[in-house]
C-alpha cells in the first residue's frame, strides 16, 4: 500500500494507460481522483474505482488553458481537501504529428503541444500550492519514447518539451520537498493501438508490446516514497525498445553474433 491516504489526481485518467494508473493508485491505497473530456468513459473508470473500496472522483475537463486547469485543481482541492500526487497523463498522440506548412505557422505544432505540453505545465502550476500545504508531493508526467526518435514529428517535440519541463519542475520543486519525474513509455497495447497487432514481434525485445499496468506500476514508484531520492528523470519503460538497433540483426548473425531476437526468426 505504497499510496495509503496519498490523494493521486490522474489527468486523462477516463481511458487506456490513465485508467490503469487510477486502478493501480487505489489499489496502493490512495484517493483517486480522475479528469477526461468524455463524462460518460469518466462514469464507467469511477465506478470500476469505487467497486475497489476507493474513494474516487471524476471531474470532467478539456485542458490546455490555464483556466481549466485552475478550475481542475480547484473542483479536486475542494473534494479532496489537497492533493499529493500529480499524474500528467492527458495527451493526443499522432493526428497532428506531421509538420505541413499549409496549416499555418505553427499551428499543428500548437496542436499537439496543447495539450501534451501546456496542459502539464498549466496543471503542475497551479497543484504546487496545494502540494506545498501537504507538506511536499510528487508530479509523474507522462511523456513517450517519441522524444527520442525523430519520425514522430510534432508529437515528438511535445513529448521531448515535457521531459525539459520535467526537470525545470523538479529543481523548483526541491526546496518545497516536491518530486517531480516522467515514465516513457514504448508500445503500449491499449485502444490506441489496437489493429496494430502487427508490430507486436518489433516492440520490444520480449517479441510484444507492454501492459497499461506496467506503466502505473513504474508510475506507482515514482510517486510513492520509495523514490524518495528520485527527481527531474524520464524512466523509460519499453521492453528495450530504443536501445536496440533492430535492422544491423540480420547482418550481426551473419558475422556470427548469437540470436539476440529469436521471436523474430521466421517459423
Amino acid at each position: 500500500m505504497r499510496l495509503q491516504g496519498k490523494i493521486v489526481l490522474v489527468t486523462g485518467g477516463n481511458s487506456g494507460i490513465g485508467r490503469a494508473i487510477a486502478l493501480r493508485a487505489a489499489a496502493e491505497g490512495a484517493r483517486v481522483a480522475i479528469s477526461g473530456r468524455d463524462p460518460a468513459k469518466g462514469a464507467r473508470v469511477l465506478a470500476e474505482l469505487r467497486a475497489t473500496g476507493a474513494e474516487a472522483a471524476f471531474v470532467a475537463a478539456t485542458l490546455g488553458e490555464g483556466a481549466q486547469a485552475a478550475d481542475l485543481i480547484a473542483a479536486v482541492t475542494a473534494r479532496f481537501d489537497g492533493i499529493d500526487v500529480v499524474v500528467n497523463n492527458a495527451g493526443s498522440s499522432t493526428r497532428y504529428a506531421d509538420i505541413h506548412a499549409e496549416d499555418g505557422p505553427g499551428e499543428r505544432l500548437r496542436k499537439v503541444m496543447r495539450i501534451n505540453l501546456d496542459a502539464a505545465y498549466h496543471v503542475a502550476a497551479h497543484a504546487v500550492p496545494s502540494l506545498r500545504a501537504r507538506g511536499g508531493g510528487s508530479i509523474v508526467n507522462i511523456s513517450s519514447t517519441a522524444a527520442v526518435h525523430g519520425s514522430w514529428g510534432n508529437y515528438g517535440i511535445a513529448k521531448a518539451a515535457l521531459e525539459a519541463l520535467t526537470r525545470a519542475l523538479a529543481v523548483q520543486g526541491a526546496p518545497h520537498r516536491i518530486r517531480a519525474n516522467g515514465v516513457s513509455p514504448g508500445w503500449i497495447a491499449t485502444d490506441v493501438t489496437t489493429g496494430h497487432e502487427d508490430v507486436d514481434r518489433t516492440a520490444s525485445l520480449f517479441g510484444r508490446m507492454g501492459t497499461a499496468d506496467e506503466i502505473a506500476r513504474a508510475v506507482v514508484f515514482l510517486a510513492s516514497s520509495e523514490a524518495s531520492f528520485v527527481t527531474g528523470q524520464t524512466l523509460i519503460v519499453d521492453g528495450g525498445l530504443t536501445i536496440t538497433d533492430y535492422p544491423s540483426q540480420p547482418w550481426l548473425e551473419a558475422e556470427g553474433a548469437w540470436k539476440l531476437f529469436p521471436h523474430m526468426q521466421p517459423e
